[in-house]
């Protein structure tokens, strides 16, 4: 029989303001300036392992991801680097970029806005 793997999941969540480049579509109101409540959810994935018993320490996983998003919060996004284009697509590879190092087990990264209804995953 092969070990059970599990997902465990932390969230947080943070305020910011961005706007996208010009290039989008003709007219956009998306590269006016305006703000949106972000809610951000970590993912890792594996087995139960060590004498707790357990993927990985969510303690761990929740001050890490609260530190990523704090390091946004009611921020213009756009001046942050590789945020430039600060679509859910880049804070995904953002969030998972800053998170990786220190959790190899990270398998998936999902930003949303959920007054608007939208939402975006990375699988890792």
């Amino acid at each position: 029989m092969t070990a059970p793997v599990f997902e465990i999941t932390k969230a947080a969540s943070f305020d910011a303001a961005h706007r996208l480049p010009e290039g989008g579509p003709e007219g956009s109101p998306y590269t006016r300036l305006h703000g949106h409540s972000f809610r951000v959810e970590a993912t890792l994935r594996g087995a139960a392992a060590g004498p707790v018993g357990w993927v990985s320490d969510l303690g761990a996983l929740d001050a890490a991801l609260k530190a990523a998003c704090a390091a946004l919060d009611h921020s213009l996004l756009n001046d942050h680097p590789g945020l430039e284009s600060p679509t859910l697509e880049a804070l995904c590879a953002h969030f998972a970029a800053a998170l990786a190092p220190a959790f190899p087990q990270l398998h998936q990264i999902a930003v949303s806005r959920p007054t608007v209804g939208e939402r975006c995953v990375l699988t890792l």
